[in-house]
């Protein structure tokens, strides 16, 4: 049973950075993918960032594109968001997930919430104006 435990949230200003971290146990950290999802009040839970099993193979989603790295330290069974340029709209609580690496996935499986079977408890962040 994999668990994930995630940390670096906060209050920000607009424009300022965050690093958010997740720290996995549980399981062998390199053969799963892994994933950071939001979700805002009143909002449903929505794909932000994926880091696949695969080196170098990550995927965001549009509206963070450019602001937020995804990165992972296997020897430290950690994934990491990094997030850049923050605006008031990246307020929510952000979950860490993960799913055993799947070699036949495209985007559109990676983006979905659904595909995930492990998930951390959130933490969150809140971009003020």
């Amino acid at each position: 049973q994999v668990q994930l435990v995630e940390s670096g949230g906060g209050l920000v200003q607009a424009g300022g950075s965050l690093r958010l971290s997740c720290v996995g146990s549980g399981g062998t950290f390199s053969w799963y993918v892994l994933g950071w999802f939001r979700q805002a009040q009143g909002k449903e839970r929505e794909f932000v960032a994926a880091n696949t099993w695969t080196a170098g193979s990550t995927y965001y989603a549009d509206s963070v594109k450019g602001r937020f790295t995804i990165s992972r330290d296997n020897s430290k069974n950690t994934v990491y968001l990094q997030m850049n340029s923050l605006k008031e709209e990246d307020t929510a609580v952000y979950y860490c997930a993960a799913v055993l690496r799947q070699p036949d996935w495209t985007y559109s499986d990676y983006v979905g919430s659904h595909r995930y079977d492990y998930w951390g408890q959130g933490t969150p962040v809140t971009v003020s104006s």
